[in-house]
């Protein structure tokens, strides 16, 4: 069974940090991820996000919990991980030193190749599947023919909002697959 990655979007979660726990709490009872990474591009005090989030029973030894871009914040409050966007490949060392994982999002071979020199954990690969403004989607072909290159651990993500999905990316051999909407109900 391929590992399972929720990334959190406040289109779905809110900014407000007790409905974020609510939903996230309901979310990981009926699917259990084993990544969970809180993203939230809006809020104005995510520093006050990622501490509600983190100071609940969403942490335990079943689940990895990563922040988004801020991998000082991560580090501060014990979470497993980082994930960077593919413009910050040179935080990866930076958050390495820290003893964070880190999954970098990328969009070609160039940028896999860049994260997997600088020691990054795993990658998101996307858009494999349609997916609301993020243009056109790559495949699975172009998703196998990628995995089929690499060493580091890859998620296939883009568009993955149903069993179908899930299982035509295992098929093709990736470690995991990352959503936002997989896990809304």
């Amino acid at each position: 069974m391929i590992k399972s990655y929720l990334i959190t979007d406040p289109f779905f979660y809110t900014s407000d940090p007790k409905t974020v726990l609510k939903k996230l709490l309901h979310v990981k009872m009926k699917y259990c991820p084993d990544y969970i990474c809180l993203r939230d591009k809006q809020s104005l005090n995510y520093p006050l996000l990622a501490q509600s989030v983190l100071d609940s029973s969403l942490k335990d030894t079943k689940t990895k919990l990563f922040l988004h871009t801020d991998f000082k914040l991560a580090f501060e409050l014990g979470c497993d991980g980082v994930h960077l966007p593919s413009n910050a490949l040179g935080m990866i060392e930076k958050a390495k030193d820290l003893g964070l994982d880190v999954i970098v999002s990328t969009h070609t071979l160039a940028e896999i190749m860049e994260a997997e020199k600088r020691g990054a954990d795993a990658i998101t690969f996307s858009p494999i599947f349609a997916t609301p403004n993020k243009g056109k989607p790559l495949g699975l072909e172009k998703l196998k023919e990628i995995n089929d290159k690499i060493q580091i651990q890859c998620f296939a993500l883009g568009g993955i909002i149903n069993e179908e999905h899930v299982k035509a990316c295992e098929s093709v051999g990736v470690y995991g697959f990352a959503s936002i909407r997989f896990f809304i109900d």
